[in-house]
């Protein structure tokens, strides 16, 4: 089974939200390939990985702000993106990650 799914799975059980974070294109080089997923707690926890560590953060962020408004997004991290680069972007290419709330 996969890991992530099933740590959502088990935060729905507990009554938790949750965003659901998954890297849907990859541009020349990145870390880790598109079909890849983190999800993120509202308590904070974190499963799963869309860059191997280097936009992590700012990942989090977003599906943080994801839990508490809503709104789903599509985020860009690329070489040429200073807060990317900021984060630790370093491998070259650009991953487009879309950010969700999972409703249950």
């Amino acid at each position: 089974m996969n890991p992530v799914i099933d740590k959502v799975a088990q935060w729905s059980e507990e009554g938790k939200q949750a965003a659901l974070a998954t890297v849907v294109k990859v541009e020349r080089s990145g870390p880790l390939g598109p079909g890849t997923s983190m999800a993120v707690s509202e308590d904070g926890q974190v499963v799963g990985s869309v860059s191997g560590g280097c936009v992590e953060p700012a990942v989090y962020e977003e599906a943080m702000s994801a839990i508490e408004g809503g709104e789903p997004r599509l985020l860009s991290y690329g070489i040429s993106d200073d807060e990317a680069f900021g984060v630790g972007l370093t491998c070259g290419g650009t991953i487009h990650i879309f950010v969700e709330r999972v409703d249950w």
